[in-house]
């Protein structure tokens, strides 16, 4: 199971003094040192917290690999595809939303998303889409050609306390993805009280997750909060 530490909450602190620290860079290291297996950062339309820079500069310096999450607009795409990062995830985006609410909504005639797709693997880049764990939707992303998805996690973080039902469907969803050929990724919401059952379903390979190493981070240290999370999704 590899885990991908999302750091785009660091950039949401240097953000709110628009000052130049903490350093997302830095933090990358700090999550490496401590067994991080990529870095994930979200490049929003409104740019609210990772900055271009910030990407330009983590490519550059990510020893592992990194993954960009990033909508389906054209001036994100080009960008992506002149920087080149290992994946590319492909998320929905509301400017409203305070964090992404759901999965992406797929039609194999998607025009826009067939190009996106199209524009970042002539680059050379792996793709992922960023989707409901719903069967119909994960068909439909093996339509577009895409070789992994990543299972949105939202409604089991909501509900594992009371109902093992969102699980359920979620291992229903990777046992399907898989069965088809597609990777299958997880994350949102993902934290270190509910992380495990997620971990151990067997043909999810990587888990997205940033929030709650950030959260516990600011006490632990980044290097501590990422190998606690590490040591939690292993026993997963």
């Amino acid at each position: 199971m590899r885990l991908y530490v999302n750091i785009d909450h660091v950039a949401t602190i240097r953000e709110a003094r628009k000052t130049d620290e903490p350093d997302p860079v830095q933090a990358a290291a700090a999550a490496e040192r401590a067994g991080a297996d990529g870095i994930t950062v979200h490049l929003r339309e409104d740019r609210r917290h990772i900055q271009d820079a910030d990407v330009t500069a983590l490519a550059r310096s990510v020893r592992t690999v990194l993954n960009l999450e990033l909508g389906a607009l054209a001036d994100i795409v080009r960008f992506a595809t002149r920087l080149k990062p290992f994946q590319a995830t492909l998320v929905p985006e509301k400017r409203q939303e305070i964090t992404t609410e759901g999965g992406l909504v797929l039609r194999a005639g998607d025009r826009r998303l067939r190009g996106a797709i199209a524009q970042l693997q002539e680059a050379g880049i792996r793709v992922s889409l960023f989707i409901d764990p719903s069967l119909k939707t994960i068909d439909v992303a093996r339509e577009l050609g895409v070789p992994a998805i990543e299972l949105h996690t939202g409604r089991f973080a909501q509900t594992w306390r009371r109902s093992d039902a969102a699980l359920n469907e979620l291992r229903h969803a990777a046992a399907h993805a898989k069965q088809i050929g597609l990777a299958v990724h997880a994350g949102h919401g993902l934290t270190y009280q509910n992380v495990q059952p997620v971990a151990a379903i067997p043909e999810i390979e990587e888990l997205n997750i940033g929030h709650s190493i950030v959260s516990k981070a600011v006490f632990w240290g980044m290097e501590e909060a990422v190998r606690r999370m590490k040591s939690r999704v292993s026993l997963g």
